[in-house]
This record gives structure tokens, C-alpha cells and sequence, in this order.
């Protein structure tokens, strides 16, 4: 059996889960990338703990946090990974001050209760798709094709500590949920 992973993240409204999904479909229809987020598994990752045997400390640390909810706005699609064939397709928000000092103070409670965490910049978004499924490169044209001509902003009100179940379809279980408190 598959040890269970933990990360931290902002969970995101229903409302934004399924505009991002309508926003997705066409490249779903598709086929361009072989495997593709279930809707109810989108999220902003704060902080990937990894496996974990003992969870208490964080979750402690986390709750004293004193986070506002705020306001993000959903921004383009990007890849990650060769810029022929990547790796992740993401929908990205636009840039916001509150989510950096809120990634930094979950980031490091993380650190203080002892997590070994990922050490590349914080590059906020959304994976809705794994592994470019098509015979010739993309190109931006093609990513360009699919951007929203729409915007949307949604209000982020939690903080979730989610299980990673790899057997199953949503793959992410809220085992601990932080609400941010209203400004």
C-alpha cells in the first residue's frame, strides 16, 4: 500500500471549481493531455508536506495562524515542464501581496513543526492537466486559443490540510480545515 501524502491549500469555492472546469473542457475534448484533474481536486498549494507520521504539531501551528480571507482573480493558462512537451497545464491567478504573506506564514509553521519543504519560489496556480498527450509540440498559439476571455475573482476562505489518496477519483480528502476570518 502507498504511504498517504499531505499538503496544505486554499480550497476554492464550487462556483470557481466549475467555471475552471467549463474553462478546461475544450482541451479535455480534446485529448491534449493524457491525464486531467478531477474538478473537486482543484486547489492552490501552500505547502506539500509529504508523507507524515505524526500531523498534530502542524495542524496546531497552522491554527494559531491569524490569516484574512481575500479576494483572488483567476489570470491565464500556463505549462509547466519542456516548453514542447510539459508536463502540467495550469490555470494561474493573477498576482496578490495577501496570498504571499499567507503562502509565507503556512510555509513556515510547516518548517517550525519540522517539514523538509520544497525550496523553488512560490509560483501560485491551479494544475488541471499532467502530461502533453499529442504527437506535435505545443505552441503558444495553441495554449493562446484556449485563455479565458472572461475573468472571475473568488473569495479564499480556508486553509485545508488534504489526504492524498492515489486509488481513488477525488483524489483529496480535507482531513483539517482552517476558515480564514472575514477582514
Amino acid at each position: 500500500m502507498l504511504k498517504a501524502h499531505y499538503f496544505f491549500a486554499l480550497s476554492l469555492s464550487q462556483e470557481t471549481k466549475h467555471l475552471i472546469h467549463k474553462w478546461t473542457e475544450p482541451m479535455m475534448d480534446e485529448g491534449s493531455f493524457q491525464r486531467w484533474v478531477h474538478p473537486q481536486d482543484y486547489h492552490i498549494t501552500l505547502a506539500f508536506l509529504g508523507s507524515a507520521d505524526e500531523l498534530q504539531p502542524v495542524i496546531h501551528k497552522v491554527e494559531a495562524l491569524d490569516c484574512p480571507s481575500f479576494s483572488l482573480t483567476l489570470d491565464h493558462y500556463g505549462t509547466f515542464g519542456k516548453s514542447d512537451s510539459p508536463r502540467i497545464l495550469w490555470m494561474g491567478i493573477q498576482p496578490s501581496e495577501i496570498l504571499q504573506r499567507v503562502r509565507e506564514s503556512v510555509y513556515g509553521a510547516c518548517e517550525e513543526a519540522g517539514f523538509p519543504l520544497d525550496k523553488r519560489p512560490f509560483s501560485p496556480h491551479i494544475t488541471v492537466g499532467r502530461k502533453w498527450n499529442r504527437d506535435v509540440p505545443i505552441t503558444s498559439g495553441w495554449l493562446n486559443s484556449f485563455q479565458p476571455t472572461d475573468t472571475h475573482s473568488f473569495t479564499a476562505g480556508e486553509i485545508v490540510l488534504y489526504q492524498t489518496h492515489l486509488d481513488r477519483l477525488p483524489k483529496y480528502e480535507a482531513i483539517y480545515t482552517k476558515p480564514l476570518h472575514a477582514n
